[in-house]
């Protein structure tokens, strides 16, 4: 393939071509959104792996540096300016703690307690989540009754997901599922506070990431001694699940999905989610042997179907989704988050 073939450009390429305003080919943004939805897929494996010889604390410290490292060498190659606002900087520090650093400690230690294909299928609850916060949190939205049957929907998604029937004593497992849902309430209060108080800062799609990952590292740095200075036990996939972790997980894959929310609008954007949780399971099967249980799928199809009816997305027709994606999520914010 040319090296001078789009589907051959680097991701600095990318950055320059957005910043000169040449628009990418459909083809491209398609390559690139299904990437993104691999990557982020494949996050909950490359956890999985990493937790063999990591604690939870390790893992979510290293996704969160190395991440920042990787936005950060793009920042400098594309010489762009960070905000001088205190106000923005403010906001970026809440949205740091509770968009990376909560939700990444939780599902890092829940992962140690269910599969990575299961926390795959419940990542996939944060646009509802999002509903919620939106319209009864911060009230950016008002919620149409079918919103609200969709939020409905999506809690008995999760209750055939937890499979209440079988008993709940509260093991870890179940205790795990818990805090993984409140890793994604965290993503969706996060989503609805980026909407309320940073959709006017005018940063770039690349700033807005890499102050979210690099407030996030930063405060991982300081807690070091407290979280990350415990024994390790490395081998190559350990390292190399780290690094595809913090490098594409939580660094280039948020410069295609920026590219695809610029390219397609917040509304198509978003059915990146869709993604991960095929992926997720996929690899947990293949690669790591794990089991699925029936209700698994069947759960995360009812609260596919909550998504849908939470997002409106049943009743929509064109012109509105057209200004949806006009007035929904600022640039440089995902509309859903993919861990």
């Amino acid at each position: 393939m040319p090296i001078d073939s789009p589907a051959a450009a680097p991701p600095t390429r990318d950055i320059a071509r957005a910043a000169s305003g040449r628009p990418f080919s459909q083809g491209w943004i398609t390559v690139q959104f299904v990437l993104a939805g691999v990557v982020w897929g494949s996050s909950f494996l490359f956890m999985k792996v990493a937790l063999v010889g990591l604690s939870p604390a390790q893992v979510a410290w290293s996704r969160l540096v190395l991440g920042a490292l990787t936005l950060g060498l793009f920042v400098a190659l594309r010489r762009d300016t960070l905000p001088r606002s205190v106000r923005v900087w403010a906001h970026m520090t809440v949205l740091a703690i509770s968009f990376c650093v909560v939700p990444f400690l939780l599902f890092s230690w829940a992962q140690q307690y269910v599969t990575s294909g299961l926390a795959s299928i419940y990542n996939a609850t944060t646009p509802i989540m999002t509903a919620v916060m939106a319209g009864l949190l911060f009230r950016v939205e008002r919620l149409k009754l079918v919103q609200i049957a969709g939020i409905l929907v999506g809690i008995l998604g999760v209750m055939v997901i937890i499979a209440p029937w079988q008993g709940l004593d509260l093991n870890q497992s179940l205790i795990a599922q818990f805090a993984i849902l409140g890793a994604t309430a965290c993503y969706g209060f996060s989503l609805a506070y980026m909407r309320k108080f940073v959709s006017n800062s005018g940063m770039s799609a690349l700033v807005f990431s890499f102050l979210n990952i690099g407030i996030a590292a930063a405060i991982m740095a300081v807690l070091t001694p407290f979280i990350a200075l415990t024994p390790v036990a490395l081998d190559p996939w350990i390292i190399a699940s780290v690094l595809l972790l913090g490098c594409l997980g939580t660094g280039v894959a948020y410069i295609w999905n920026q590219n695809t929310l610029r390219a397609w609008g917040p509304t198509r954007a978003s059915t990146v989610t869709y993604i991960t949780p095929v992926v997720g399971v996929a690899l947990g099967i293949v690669v790591l042997g794990e089991s699925v249980s029936w209700n698994e799928p069947v759960g995360a199809i009812v609260v596919f179907l909550g998504i849908l009816l939470a997002q409106d997305r049943l009743r929509l027709h064109r012109r509105s989704a057209a200004r949806n994606d006009e007035e929904g999520t600022p640039p440089g914010i995902p509309s859903s988050r993919a861990n």
